[in-house]
């Protein structure tokens, strides 16, 4: 397709849509605003109006994995927890959600969070990468609200469960779990991880 004069409905959410499919399939190096342009049939100047260059896409592409992150989590978590039986599986959904989110994109998955630990991480995606883990100290605070979650720092605890199914969604991505489905292993997490968590009588 011939590149047209830059005219587009929404051109910074099409580059973002494909170049979050792109670094799936063709990894970070392979990442071009002029072949992202050209696939969305623009001339490639236009990319510019939105990313000045293929850093700035980088961060926008981090930056909205967390907000897209975000929206999974809230989706999964989203239902009234009054009871302990509700808390559980208010855990079980976030594990699962965090988990889907991370085999369906592992490449971004790894995007967002190198940039969002550098040095240099813009104050945007420290923001966006932040609301995903309040999200999860939520979860904590309201099973503690309502007893069904042992007392301590809800973000220590937050920070404990994300590092937990974060490594196995990596390990499950790199294919390191020696045949053991990343489905069953979830919940052999969720079950050892709910007792660590269950007030003592």
């Amino acid at each position: 397709m011939p590149a047209q004069p830059y005219h587009h409905g929404d051109l910074r959410r099409t580059l973002l849509e494909a170049a979050a499919a792109s670094l799936e399939t063709d990894g970070v190096d392979e990442l071009s605003l002029r072949r992202l342009a050209r696939d969305a049939g623009v001339s490639h100047a236009a990319p510019s109006r939105h990313f000045r260059d293929k850093q700035a896409l980088l961060d926008a592409l981090a930056e909205d994995g967390f907000r897209r992150l975000s929206a999974a989590l809230e989706r999964a978590t989203g239902a009234e927890v009054t009871s302990s039986a509700g808390a559980r599986e208010q855990v079980d959904a976030l594990a699962r959600a965090y988990v889907g989110f991370a085999l369906a994109q592992p490449t971004l998955l790894s995007l967002m969070f190198g940039l969002k630990h550098a040095p240099d991480a813009r104050e945007e995606l420290l923001a966006a990468g932040h609301a995903s883990m309040e999200i999860v100290v939520r979860v904590v605070t309201t099973g503690q609200e309502i007893r069904a979650i042992t007392a301590g720092d809800p973000h220590h605890i937050a920070l404990v469960a994300f590092a937990t199914f974060h490594g196995i969604a990596v390990l499950a991505s790199g294919g390191l779990l020696d045949g053991v489905p990343a489905d069953d292993l979830v919940t052999s997490a969720v079950d050892l991880f709910w007792r660590g968590l269950t007030p003592e009588a």
